[in-house]
């Protein structure tokens, strides 16, 4: 047993137990049998060292398990929650710590708090770890529903005024009768666990504001939204909306610009992940651009540095969201295990990645879909790239079609169980939108990047710039609006049994293919 091997399997185990303490409620007793159990095995049976590695296995397991009720314990432990849903005003000091979320007619200011002022007491404030105060009571965030105007900003420091509340879960299941769309389903939202995962315990609508100061965030990350204002600015004056919004959503993250009816279509066609950064978005992306720097004439070492820092633009483009960091975190390990010809250990990788990310925060594991979907669909590019390929070797490589259809099938098969789960919906045409589509992103973003800093530069070079990336946008919506019928998907509501069956079924196949492609070349 390798030393790698074995470090994977403490990853794999420490991943378990977050898993379990997310799940289910274990027991101080369930722990500390887990645990005795485990000092027992390496202690008395230390020679044998498959046993010994189990019984740290075990440790790791506890370790989970504990990293995750830690987190539960902090937020039960929060001192704002207290003050959620008592029907009576109180006043927060805080920070914007976020860059604000523009909607047409409200924005929504995620705030981290300094100060609580409640029932006119004197101003609490956040208190000091030290010796005297070992434990200060932890405020966390909170998330404003405020008025268009006047807008905030990233750093803004604000007095807030009004009622604090538990954030909703909103009941779903039904078919959505304000929507105009055959296709458009509502399902339960949980929203407190989709806040929950951010640090964010109580929202508060429409309150009355009082700006304090400004410039009090990072100096760096505030330039680099003062940035992305304005290449925003840039790309929205150049190309009307529809085309506006999906090219925002690629380079800026700016997902709340699409339409609802923009966002059905793309479900149905398969590809609203193309508006989101996931790991197969990173994937794709990288392995295209490297496939073109290198048929340009560069160097695989140059081809790689400079995507290395397309992805690092690209994430700080998206405003550094954590979704786009992990996305860009694993999407960077798979491109670095390529450049170091070290595929059959990238899984090992993406597993300890996964185990940093959820020691950082154990909430993820289930309530971050992202976080799912971006781990998943890695290993299925990982472990079911080669076989597709050698699967559609008789297709041609053309414009690189066979790889990108084996990529985007091998992301696809891993993550489709848990889309439908989380979703309700099953693409009927996904991978046919998908090669009609993904091979052109790296253009999108190209083109749109560079029209969007020549209209900073001179406007009308940026117009001008702009249309051939407005062809491409157009010829794109015209496929997503011929593949969005209501013939082609289903919908579906599963629970979390076809989970479980699914990947237990899906984990059992792609072993028996791996072994099989094994034997295949040991016979050659």
């Amino acid at each position: 047993m390798t030393p790698s091997k074995i470090f994977l399997y403490f990853c794999l185990s420490f991943i378990g137990g977050i898993f379990l303490g997310s799940f289910f409620k274990v027991s101080q007793l369930m722990m500390l049998s887990f645990l005795v159990s485990g000092l027992v095995l390496i202690s008395v049976l230390w020679k044998h060292k498959k046993i010994a590695v189990a019984g740290f296995c075990l440790l790791f397991l506890v370790l989970g398990i504990w990293r995750h009720n830690i987190a539960e314990l902090r937020i039960k432990n929060n001192e704002l929650g207290k003050y959620n849903n008592l029907n009576r005003s109180i006043t927060l000091i805080g920070i914007v710590s976020t860059e604000p979320d523009i909607r047409e007619k409200s924005q929504k200011l995620t705030i981290k708090l300094s100060q609580i002022l409640a029932d006119h007491n004197p101003p609490t404030p956040l208190p000091q770890a030290g010796p005297s105060n070992s434990s200060p009571p932890f405020f966390g965030k909170i998330l404003v529903t405020a008025n268009r105007y006047p807008e905030y900003q990233y750093g803004d420091k604000l007095k807030i005024t009004g009622k604090l509340e538990t954030p909703p879960i909103f009941e779903g299941g039904k078919e959505d009768k304000s929507s105009s769309s055959p296709f458009a389903i509502t399902r339960e939202f949980n929203y407190k666990d989709y806040l929950k995962k951010d640090g964010i315990y109580s929202v508060m609508n429409w309150p009355k504001i009082e700006l304090i100061e400004r410039n009090q965030g990072n100096f760096v990350y505030a330039k680099i939204l003062e940035f992305k204002n304005k290449l925003r600015k840039s790309i929205y004056q150049n190309i009307s909306p529809p085309q506006s919004s999906i090219l925002g959503a690629l380079i800026l993250g700016d997902k709340k610009q699409l339409s609802e009816e923009i966002k059905q279509k793309l479900n149905v066609a398969g590809v609203r992940h193309i508006t989101a950064v996931s790991g197969l978005h990173v994937a794709v992306l990288t392995s295209i651009l490297m496939t073109l720097l290198i048929g340009l004439g560069f160097w695989r070492q140059q081809a790689f540095y400079f995507t290395i820092i397309f992805i690092i633009i690209f994430i700080i483009m998206t405003g550094l969201q954590p979704s786009a960091i992990r996305a860009g975190i694993m999407g960077g390990l798979f491109l670095l295990a390529q450049h170091l010809g070290r595929m059959n250990t990238s899984s090992r990788t993406i597993v300890f990645a996964a185990a940093l990310m959820l020691a950082q925060n154990p909430l993820l594991l289930k309530l971050d879909a992202g976080f799912q979907l971006s781990f998943l669909a890695m290993m299925g590019i990982i472990y079911l790239l080669p076989i597709f390929q050698n699967f559609l070797k008789k297709i041609p490589n053309f414009l690189q079609l066979r790889s990108l259809l084996s990529m985007t099938l091998s992301a696809q098969v891993f993550t489709l169980p848990i889309l439908i789960y989380n979703f309700g919906y099953l693409s009927l045409v996904s991978p046919i939108t998908n090669v009609l589509i993904v091979p052109l992103l790296p253009y999108i973003m190209g083109l749109g990047f560079i029209f969007g800093i020549a209209g900073l530069i001179f406007q009308p070079l940026g117009w001008l710039l702009s249309l051939p990336c407005w062809l491409i946008l157009t010829y794109s919506l015209k496929i997503i609006d011929f593949l969005s019928q209501p013939w082609a998907f289903k919908t579906l509501e599963v629970s979390w049994i076809w989970l479980v069956i699914s990947y237990s079924i899906l984990g059992l196949i792609t072993w028996r293919l791996q072994e099989n492609q094994k034997l295949k070349f040991l016979q050659y």
